[in-house]
């Protein structure tokens, strides 16, 4: 479930399913929220690539660097979840955190 956790829109499972276990559920919205946090940064690079000079210099060169990054995230995220540790990203850990 831990894994699942971090998989995207995957974390909806654990999030549902395994309400009483606070771990999954600390993992679980953490992933949720890492999730809205990456489809907004894909929503400001899509407004940015459709400005004609702009787009082309920053957001072309930035979409495979922000995909990386993501995946580097995520899996980063799984490999501490399954040692039985906590990824705490700043602005996402604060905002997870207040959502219980």
């Amino acid at each position: 479930m831990l894994v699942l956790c971090y998989l995207w829109a995957l974390a909806l499972i654990p999030f549902l399913v395994e309400k009483d276990d606070p771990e999954v559920q600390w993992h679980a919205r953490h992933g949720l929220v890492l999730v809205v946090a990456e489809i907004a940064l894909w929503v400001a690079l899509a407004v940015i690539s459709n400005i004609p000079v702009l787009g082309w210099a920053i957001g072309c060169p930035l979409a495979p660097l922000l995909w990386l990054a993501i995946v580097i995230i995520h899996l980063i995220a799984i490999i501490k979840a399954l040692q039985g540790k906590r990824l705490e990203i700043p602005f996402v850990t604060d905002f997870a955190n207040q959502w219980r």
